[in-house]
């Protein structure tokens, strides 16, 4: 897969989620209701999996990096550093899409805080990934 699919692919996938949480950004309530401490909402389920997503992606990115005649490795192709593109892109978007939809603000259980996260250890698989990639394209 070249680089430009993989951007153009991204770009839809962003695209089509922002197309996605528009109605749902647009219908508002009155007043939010918090969610209590272990009842499981539709935002911690999206930011658990965008961290979780974003986390993967850290690793497979990690052991591209590290192992470079291993499997994911750089040294083998660029499957590792693509898997971690991916993964942290989609986790990336899952959190910014949790943020986006989200009622009320930290502490109320709609998976804010868990968005963040989401959004931050995506960048960091993503970034990652990244390396891995350049890596990948420098040695092959």
């Amino acid at each position: 897969m070249s680089v430009r699919r993989l951007l153009a692919a991204t770009a839809a996938a962003l695209l089509g989620g922002i197309g996605l949480a528009a109605p749902a950004a647009a219908h508002t309530s009155v007043q939010p209701a918090a969610a209590g401490l272990y009842d499981v909402s539709l935002g911690r389920v999206g930011a658990s999996t965008g961290a979780l997503l974003g986390l993967a992606a850290v690793a497979i990115a990690w052991l591209a990096l590290a192992r470079p005649a291993g499997r994911l490795g750089v040294g083998k192709g660029s499957l590792g550093a693509v898997v971690a593109l991916v993964g942290g892109l989609t986790g990336m978007a899952l959190g910014g899409l949790v943020a986006a939809t989200a009622e009320g603000g930290l502490g109320t259980g709609n998976g804010l805080g868990g968005a963040y996260v989401a959004m931050l250890v995506g960048l960091i698989g993503t970034a990652l990934g990244g390396l891995a990639l350049g890596r990948s394209r420098r040695t092959g």
